[in-house]
């Protein structure tokens, strides 16, 4: 186990002390075509303002994927990772679209309208299969059941490595999954340190700077100073916590600032090539 490389590239490059960039894209074979020449280190399949369908989603993971770029740094893991947004709110507690994904291969799920620390325990534990209640890491206990036979030809694993890595960052250093909370209302704005103080597992919180502005009265205004005080406290949280925090709408009008303030995953436009990704990984090193 200790010869597999890390497989995820968001967790790599944050790993590395690198801010890690993504970007939303439509669930389909056009899109994660055009994805996997791309320079980000994942991408967020988005299906919950898109139709949601596995069998989409599957052949999407399978053009995302650039033999020539795997055989060319010679490693199990893919040039661009796939996440999903799934379609319901952190309220609705549907565990089993998150079974789904991860079943087909996704190396992460992103949750929309985490708003309490109850949400937040559900959509982790989701993430994570069963275990004894005397294993270390316990809790979130976990409520994945367990099929995932795609995801091991996916990822290039035998089932035992496969559950060896299928556990959550950073809770499981060496997991490979991703879990991803979108606080974007006023009463997640109020329980961020609830939320972050009592659930473990989870690897960002993403700001819903559209549907948080909505709430504050000021649709899209995204310049506002009620939502970059907004954005702020939460943003502050994350640090008190040590939990990275992202951003989803990036541009080259912002990106400077955006990295100055400590977000650490930043999401630009879905292009192959896009000024605000090129700009930003230059400002950030990469």
């Amino acid at each position: 186990m200790a010869t597999l490389p890390r497989l995820n590239g968001i967790i790599r490059a944050l790993e590395s002390g690198q801010p890690a960039f993504s970007s939303f894209v439509a669930p389909d074979i056009a899109s994660a075509l055009a994805a996997s020449t791309s320079s980000y280190d994942g991408i967020i399949f988005e299906t919950e303002h898109n139709h949601y369908d596995v069998a989409g989603l599957r052949d999407a993971f399978q053009y995302l994927l650039n033999r020539a770029q795997i055989a060319a740094l010679g490693s199990l893991a893919p040039g661009v990772t796939p996440l999903v947004r799934i379609p319901p709110n952190g309220g609705e507690m549907n565990q089993f679209l998150a079974k789904q994904v991860l079943d087909i291969g996704a190396y992460g799920v992103v949750w929309p309208h985490i708003s309490n620390a109850e949400q937040a325990y559900n959509a982790v534990g989701a993430c994570r299969y069963p275990r004894p209640d005397s294993s270390p890491r316990f809790e979130p206990v976990g409520m994945r059941g367990d099929g995932p036979g795609r995801a091991l030809a996916y990822w290039g694993l035998s089932r035992q490595q496969y559950y060896a890595r299928a556990d959550v960052w950073p809770l499981a250093p060496e997991g490979e999954i991703f879990v991803m909370l979108m606080i974007e209302d006023v009463e997640g704005l109020n329980n961020i340190d609830d939320i972050l103080g009592q659930v473990d597992g989870i690897g960002a919180v993403l700001i819903g700077e559209g549907d948080l502005s909505q709430e504050l009265g000021h649709p899209r205004e995204y310049e506002h100073p009620l939502v970059l005080e907004a954005m702020a406290h939460i943003v502050a949280a994350c640090k008190r916590h040590d939990v990275v925090v992202g951003h989803p709408h990036v541009g080259t009008h912002n990106v400077e600032r955006v990295l100055d303030e400590g977000y650490r995953f930043l999401m630009t436009a879905p292009e192959s090539v896009d000024p605000a990704l090129a700009l930003g990984r230059r400002l950030a090193g990469r």
